[in-house]
């Protein structure tokens, strides 16, 4: 296993977060583009995982606090790792050390970068970027929102401890239609794609449903939200991950439409 730096010539595949053969996460790949686009002039940092074939297996990214969801200073966010994990394209990879090393090298590139510490968020619930892994690397929990864990390795004496960003409002509803509010970061293909469908489903039934979107890649939008990536519908969340399909999605919004 060797990692390495994203270069121009794997810019795709990372867009595609390392699953070019899927046609589902490629809907939300041109948001990743753009994203990619703002935040690598910003101190966006992407380290890519490649097996003794060449083949790209697993990756890291990470942004300075200061633009992240997270509230802190000199202070890097992991936004996630993710090691390749399915039968398709180059198969599971997973229960490797991939996910370790890669982790390691984000570290490393951090205090090199001299700032004060790695932060990482994780889920409580056995899934998708687990709580527990990252404190079985050392990371100590400082937070928490819902399943959301909030962790970091601190390496300087002086480090703030960072927080969870809470919301400061939610959207809320109009009397005689549906009202569809998308907070869309850009970062992660699997929420854009949700964003999308839900953008198609409305579309099907007319000027009755209403949306409002967000780019909460815009820091003053963020702030004045405290949320980064979310969908509701009359002031109400719905649950994007696993991304939901076009057809469940279209079914959720059909019900806001009946009780009009």
């Amino acid at each position: 296993m060797k990692i390495v730096d994203l270069e121009k010539e794997y810019e795709q595949s990372y867009f595609n977060c390392l699953e070019d053969w899927s046609s589902e996460i490629k809907e939300g790949h041109p948001h990743k583009e753009n994203w990619y686009n703002i935040e690598k002039h910003r101190g966006l940092r992407v380290k890519l995982a490649k097996d003794e074939e060449g083949q790209l297996i697993g990756m890291i990214q990470y942004i300075p606090i200061e633009n992240s969801f997270i509230n802190g200073k000199d202070l890097y966010v992991v936004l996630c790792i993710w090691v390749h994990g399915h039968k398709e394209g180059v198969g599971n990879q997973q229960g490797k050390g991939t996910g370790k090393a890669l982790l390691s090298a984000a570290e490393k590139d951090v205090r090199d970068l001299v700032a004060k510490g790695l932060v990482v968020w994780g889920l409580a619930i056995p899934a998708f970027m687990k709580a527990s892994w990252f404190h079985k690397q050392g990371y100590k929990k400082v937070d928490r929102m819902g399943i959301q864990v909030l962790l970091w390795k601190q390496f300087s004496p002086d480090a703030e401890q960072p927080a969870w960003f809470r919301p400061k409002k939610k959207p809320g509803k109009v009397k005689g239609s549906v009202e569809i509010t998308i907070f869309q970061n850009g970062w992660c293909p699997v929420r854009n794609m949700a964003s999308n469908r839900i953008k198609r489903a409305a579309a099907e039934f007319g000027n009755i449903v209403k949306v409002t979107e967000y780019n909460t890649s815009d820091r003053e939008t963020f702030l004045e939200w405290g949320i980064s990536d979310g969908i509701f519908i009359n002031g109400k969340e719905v649950r994007t991950g696993p991304p939901p399909s076009y057809e469940k999605l279209k079914k959720i919004v059909g019900k806001y439409v009946r009780k009009i």
